[in-house]
């Protein structure tokens, strides 16, 4: 009777001198300690967004001689009288004449956004290359090279000083990072969907505003999200448009012109906390809408390169 043969066991992969499959082990210990640096980078990222907003917020329920006395103290007393002085000294009329303009600025910035990303996505015709890279083209274009001429065309328009006015130039600022990232999220979207609607029937507006522009909330979230930020953080636009023009000509002021402002009338008189305060008024609307909304952002960066 013979003996079971036995199957021969394959011996380890060893990496050779050349370079060769590396073992399991090697591989996991990398990945280790990239997940490790990667990990310690976003702590120390997150450390250096969180302390300063936290430090900002504590120093608004402080007084100056605290400031002085301690600048990393612990505020001895916490009231909210000092919010009710900065909304009384002109952060309360900043802030509604900033929320004014957005209201305007930012629903007409993806309406026509929106609808000129479509157009170009969608339709093929003669120019429309050109189209797409000149809004490409204005979005890389410096605001501060444009100024002087759009302080003299709004002034032709007599515009100055002018909600109007500020809300046109605004739309026209974030018109082409808005055609630029809608413009890849429409052509992400299924030809099938745009197709069976043309054959119902239905027109180029309603295919548009019932079909496609459904489809496309995420992106429309997301760049609407940044619209917000950028507009309500905006300072020179306002600065060169925003300022009285006579004597009777009322102050229309935006939360950035008004911390300014707000700073050079205290004078040697100084009142921090009420500084602090208005920065934090400023700064809070924009930490809510970010996080009531950072899932939708994520979904719309991200579903462009999934689909």
């Amino acid at each position: 009777m013979s003996a079971p043969i036995k199957e021969p066991t394959e011996a380890p992969v060893r990496p050779s001198a050349q370079g060769g499959p590396a073992r399991p082990g090697t591989r996991r210990g990398e990945g280790v300690v990239l997940n490790a640096f990667s990990h310690g980078f976003l702590a120390l990222w997150a450390l250096l967004i969180v302390l300063p907003l936290l430090w900002l917020v504590f120093s608004s329920f402080k007084t100056d001689a605290q400031i002085g006395g301690s600048a990393f103290g612990w505020p001895q007393h916490w009231s909210l009288d000092v919010f009710s002085r900065a909304w009384g000294k002109g952060i309360g009329d900043y802030f509604l004449n900033t929320v004014l303009v957005l209201a305007f600025s930012v629903p007409l910035t993806m309406l026509f956004g929106s609808m000129a990303a479509y157009v170009i996505a969608r339709y093929r015709f003669p120019g429309n290359r050109f189209l797409y890279y000149f809004f490409v083209a204005g979005a890389m274009f410096p605001v501060f090279l444009a100024l002087v001429p759009l302080f003299f065309m709004v002034k032709r328009l007599d515009m100055l000083n002018t909600y109007q006015g500020l809300i046109l130039v605004y739309v026209a600022y974030s018109l082409p990072f808005t055609v630029f990232f809608m413009h890849a999220f429409f052509r992400t979207l299924p030809s099938a969907v745009f197709e069976a609607a043309v054959l119902d029937g239905a027109s180029h507006t309603r295919t548009f505003f019932q079909v496609m522009l459904p489809m496309a909330k995420p992106g429309l979230i997301s760049v609407g999200i940044f619209n917000v930020l950028g507009q309500w953080n905006q300072f020179i636009l306002p600065t060169v448009l925003m300022q009285p023009q006579s004597g009777d000509d009322p102050e229309r002021y935006v939360l950035t012109q008004g911390l300014i402002q707000l700073q050079q009338q205290m004078g040697y008189a100084s009142d921090l906390p009420v500084l602090f305060a208005g920065v934090t008024i400023a700064m809070i609307p924009m930490l809510v809408v970010y996080l009531s909304f950072q899932r939708q952002v994520q979904a719309g960066l991200t579903s462009a390169t999934l689909k």
